[in-house]
């Protein structure tokens, strides 16, 4: 079956840097739109980063100059370099693949920035 499965996630200082990465099985990765979305305890799930097929990208405001989301398709991988990061960045980061109709989540990793 479809797998997406996330990494990278951990304990960082404030300013520090992660890079996140999502591997995926069994879906033709190249002509899916990918995403990270995260999730903060008692908040909403929210898109962090998008990626089309074609390579074009959005980000959410607070994210936008600090993170980049890039995908290599000859790896079936999706990756979000995080810099700068804040406190307020603390979440599960989710990995997404979707084309029309499907849409496929990973597990989820954990991202803690405190001092």
């Amino acid at each position: 079956q479809v797998q997406l499965v996330e990494s990278g996630g951990g304990l960082v200082q404030p300013a520090g840097s992660l890079r996140l990465s999502c591997a995926a099985s069994r879906i033709m990765f190249s002509i899916y739109a990918m995403g990270w979305y995260r999730q903060a305890p008692g908040k909403q799930r929210e898109l962090v980063a998008a990626i089309t097929s074609d390579g074009s990208t959005n980000y959410a405001d607070s994210v936008k100059g600090r993170f980049t989301i890039s995908r290599d398709n000859a790896k079936n991988t999706v990756y979000l370099q995080m810099n700068s990061l804040k406190p307020e960045d603390t979440a599960v980061y989710y990995c997404n693949g979707r084309q029309g109709s499907y849409s496929y989540w990973g597990q989820g990793t954990q991202v803690t920035v405190s001092s």
